[in-house]
């Protein structure tokens, strides 16, 4: 079964880096682990303007996009 990363918004920083806005992965925990480690990089890499989280919908997990700093 497929489970897919999502980034719910793309911002301006994930434009410019040329982030994808889907990532499908087979196993779901590793899908969980990397949604989470991408959330902590983003935060720590972009601008400071949006804060990542991580929420789980079904069996995917979406990258929440939200304003203000992490």
């Amino acid at each position: 079964m497929d489970h897919h990363i999502v980034v719910e918004k793309l911002c301006g920083c994930a434009k410019r880096k040329g982030m994808p806005q889907i990532k499908t992965l087979q196993d779901k925990e590793d899908a969980h682990r990397i949604a989470r480690a991408w959330a902590q990089e983003l935060n720590e890499s972009f601008c400071g303007q949006h804060s990542f989280g991580v929420v789980e919908v079904d069996d995917n997990f979406v990258i929440t996009v939200g304003e203000g700093s992490y």
